[in-house]
C-alpha cells in the first residue's frame, strides 16, 4: 500500500473524529463572536451568523426592518455577529467628526468600481480621503467659476418639453406616464452632463441610453449582497478575479459603456490638443487641475454618476408622491409658486430658495423617504466606546440606521410617520436648525458629507417649482402608487402618474 493510499485510509477511518473537532472549532468560534457583544440585544438569529442581516437585504425592505429592529431593541441593536445598529442622531454624528477616531468599515470596499481602485466613497485611508476630499471639494461646489444652474435649466425644460409632447392627458384620453422612469432620465441627464459634458440624452429619446439604467438595476442586488459579507466583497477585489466580474469599457452597454464614455472623456482632458479646446470649466476639468490622475478621475466622474443620478431621482419620487397624496401640502404649494414673481422658463435657485413652503416640502419629503438604504458602518476604535450607556469593544461595525434617524420623536415630534411640511414652519430658529442638521444626514455628515449635495439641492428647488407651476398630477393607482426596493440606494418602478395642462402661468 502506497504512502499516500495509507494517509487516505486513516483520515477515512477517523473521519467522525476530523468532522466532530471541525464542528466543536466551529462552535466554539460562534460562541466567542456571540459572548463578545452578547449584552447588546437583537434578532435571535444575528446574534450568530449575518444570514439575518443578508436575508433584510436580500428581501430588498432592509429600511423597514432595521426601524423595526431598532424600536424593539432599542437605540443600539445588533445586527450581526460583529455588527450594531445604531438610531441615536449624537452618535451618528460623533462618528463622522471631524477627528473622531472611528473609520470606515470595509462595507465600503463594495463601492469600488473597478477592483482595487477608489474612489472618495470607498476610501478607508483616513489621510488619502481627507486628500481626495479637498482635491475634488471645489468642483463638486462650483467655487471655481462652475455654473451648474445653465446646464441644470436645460435638462429641467428637456423635462418639462417632454410631458408637453407625450404625456399630457386630455379628457377623455388618458396618458399615463411613469414618473419613477422619468425622473431617472433627468438626474442621468443632468449629471453625464455636468460629470463629462456629454448627457446620456436620455430625455430628449424618452429612452434609456446605453441600457444604462437596465443594466444597473438588474446588477445592484448582487453587488450590495456580496458588499454586505466582507469575505466575499474582499475576494472579488483581487484584480485576476475582479476583471472578470466587473463590467469594462468594452461592453456595448450599461456600466461598461459609461466606463467606456468617461476613459474617452478623461482622455480627451489629458491630451495636449484636445484640452485646449475646452470652452468652460467643468467638474472634470476641476479634478484634473487638483491633480487627479487620469485613473482618479475616470474612477470619481462614474461615482459622481451613479451616485447623483440614483440618489436624487429617488428623492424626487418620493417627494412627488408625498405631494400628490396630501391634497393640503400639494394646494399651499402649487398657490406659493402661483403668487410668487419667478424667473422663466425656469426658476432660478435663489428664488426657489426664498419660497418657504417650497424648502418645507423638500425638507419633510427628504425626512418621510431618505433616498439612503445602506449600511454606512463605521468602526469603533481599538479601545472600544461607550455608546448609550452601552459599552462596545474595539473593531465593531456600527451602522446607521437612516430611516429611523428621520423618525426621531425628540427631534420632529409625535408625528414622525405623518408627512406634514407644517412642522417646518413657525418654529423657532433653533428648532429649525436641529431638524435640517438632521434632515441633511441624507447627505452623510462631517469629514463624510457628501460632496454632490449643492448639485442635488438645485434639482430639487428647481423640478418641483416647474412641475406644479406648468402641470397638474394625479397618481393613476393610490393603492398601489410603485414598486420600491431597497438596494442599498432606495429606489422605485412603475410610478405611474396622469398630467395635465395647467396652461400659461408666470
Amino acid at each position: 500500500m502506497s504512502t499516500s493510499t495509507s494517509i487516505v485510509a486513516i483520515l477515512y477511518q477517523a473521519r467522525w473524529y476530523i468532522a466532530s473537532a471541525l464542528l466543536a472549532s466551529y462552535l466554539a468560534q460562534s460562541f466567542r463572536v456571540y459572548r463578545r457583544l452578547a449584552h447588546v440585544k437583537g434578532p435571535w438569529l444575528a446574534q450568530f451568523s449575518d444570514a439575518w442581516l443578508l436575508g433584510a437585504i436580500y428581501r430588498q425592505r432592509a429600511h423597514h426592518e432595521f426601524y423595526a429592529v431598532n424600536k424593539k431593541y432599542g437605540n443600539l441593536a445588533r445586527i450581526g455577529p460583529n455588527t450594531l445598529l445604531t438610531c441615536d442622531v449624537n452618535q451618528v454624528g460623533r462618528m463622522s467628526a471631524p477627528r473622531s477616531p472611528y473609520v470606515r468599515s470595509d462595507w465600503y470596499l463594495g463601492f469600488r468600481l473597478a477592483p482595487g481602485i477608489d474612489n472618495v466613497f470607498s476610501m478607508r485611508d483616513e489621510k488619502a480621503h481627507t486628500k481626495r476630499r479637498a482635491q475634488m471639494n471645489l468642483g463638486y461646489t462650483g467655487k471655481e467659476n462652475i455654473n451648474f444652474e445653465p446646464q441644470i435649466d436645460i435638462h429641467v425644460l428637456n423635462f418639462v418639453n417632454l410631458i408637453r409632447r407625450k404625456y399630457i392627458s386630455t379628457y377623455p384620453e388618458m396618458k399615463v406616464m411613469d414618473l419613477a422612469q422619468k425622473a431617472q432620465y433627468f438626474t442621468i441627464d443632468v449629471i453625464t452632463d455636468l460629470a463629462t459634458g456629454a448627457p446620456f440624452g436620455d430625455l430628449a429619446t424618452d429612452s434609456d441610453q446605453h441600457d444604462y439604467l437596465r443594466t444597473t438595476m438588474e446588477a445592484q442586488p448582487a453587488f450590495v449582497m456580496i458588499g454586505s459579507v466582507p469575505s466575499v466583497n474582499k475576494f472579488i477585489q483581487i484584480p485576476f478575479i475582479g476583471k472578470r466580474l466587473f463590467p469594462t469599457a468594452e461592453d456595448e452597454i450599461g456600466m461598461g459603456k459609461m466606463i467606456g464614455i468617461a476613459q474617452e472623456k478623461v482622455a480627451e482632458r489629458f491630451d495636449p490638443v484636445s484640452k485646449l479646446k475646452i470652452e468652460k470649466p467643468d467638474i472634470l476639468q476641476s479634478f484634473i487641475n487638483h491633480d487627479l490622475t487620469k485613473e482618479e478621475t475616470v474612477s470619481e466622474s462614474l461615482l459622481l454618476i451613479l451616485g447623483g443620478s440614483d440618489t436624487t431621482a429617488s428623492a424626487i419620487r418620493a417627494t412627488m408622491l408625498c405631494i400628490l397624496t396630501s391634497p393640503q401640502a400639494y394646494h399651499s404649494l402649487q398657490a406659493e409658486i402661483d403668487g410668487a414673481v419667478l424667473s422663466s422658463p425656469v426658476v432660478r435657485d435663489d428664488e426657489a430658495r426664498k419660497l418657504v413652503y417650497l424648502q418645507a416640502v423638500i425638507l419633510e419629503g427628504l425626512r418621510m423617504h431618505p433616498p439612503t438604504g445602506g449600511l454606512l458602518s463605521k468602526v469603533t476604535p481599538p479601545e472600544g466606546d461607550t455608546i448609550d450607556g452601552i459599552f462596545v469593544p474595539g473593531g465593531v461595525n456600527i451602522a446607521t440606521n437612516t430611516w429611523a434617524l428621520m423618525r426621531s420623536k425628540d427631534v420632529f415630534g409625535p408625528d414622525v410617520d405623518c408627512f406634514r411640511p407644517e412642522r417646518w414652519l413657525n418654529v423657532s430658529e433653533a428648532k429649525y436648525t436641529d431638524m435640517a442638521r438632521v434632515v441633511d444626514m441624507t447627505f452623510g455628515s462631517g469629514r463624510f458629507k457628501c460632496l454632490g449635495r449643492t448639485i442635488a439641492w438645485i434639482e430639487l428647488n428647481k423640478i418641483f417649482v416647474e412641475f406644479l407651476r406648468n402641470f397638474d398630477w394625479a397618481v393613476v393607482d393610490p393603492t398601489n402608487p410603485w414598486k420600491s426596493a431597497n438596494l442599498g440606494i432606495i429606489v422605485h418602478r412603475e410610478f405611474y402618474v396622469r398630467v395635465t395642462n395647467r396652461g400659461a402661468r408666470k
